[in-house]
Parts: C-alpha cells; sequence; structure tokens
C-alpha cells in the first residue's frame, strides 16, 4: 500500500469516526469514488484488505485506521 492511499484511509476514517462515533464501520469502497477511476489502486487495497489481512467487508474504522498507522 502506498503512502497516498494510506493517507487518504486514515483521513477518511478520521472523518467517519468524527462524524458517526467509534463505533462506525466501513468497506474498503469507503476511500474511492463510486467511478473506477483507477482500478489497480482499487485492487491493491482489495487485496490488502481481503487477502493480506482477511478483514470482513464492514470493519470498525477505528481498527483500520490503526492498522494502517502502524504500517507507515
Amino acid at each position: 500500500m502506498n503512502e497516498i492511499i494510506a493517507e487518504k484511509i486514515i483521513a477518511t476514517c478520521n472523518k467517519k469516526i468524527e462524524k458517526k462515533g467509534e463505533n462506525v464501520g466501513l468497506s474498503f469502497y469507503a476511500f474511492f469514488e463510486n467511478k473506477n477511476t483507477n482500478p489497480q489502486l482499487l485492487m491493491d487495497v482489495a487485496e490488502w484488505w481481503i487477502m493480506k489481512h482477511k478483514l470482513d467487508h464492514f470493519e470498525k474504522a477505528v481498527k483500520i485506521r490503526e492498522m494502517v498507522q502502524n504500517k507507515l
């Protein structure tokens, strides 16, 4: 996962947590537009989420933010 998407994931998690609280869940689709503008990046994040970490479709934003922060 590159630093640019990692920063976007952290920012998205922060926004969701601020808006909906600590228990808010999200999927990896939350980090992308509704248009498929960067399929390779989408696949990279999907592989990180599904194959590498075997995460459920929806996970707590605080968990994802912590995982990404620890990777940076």
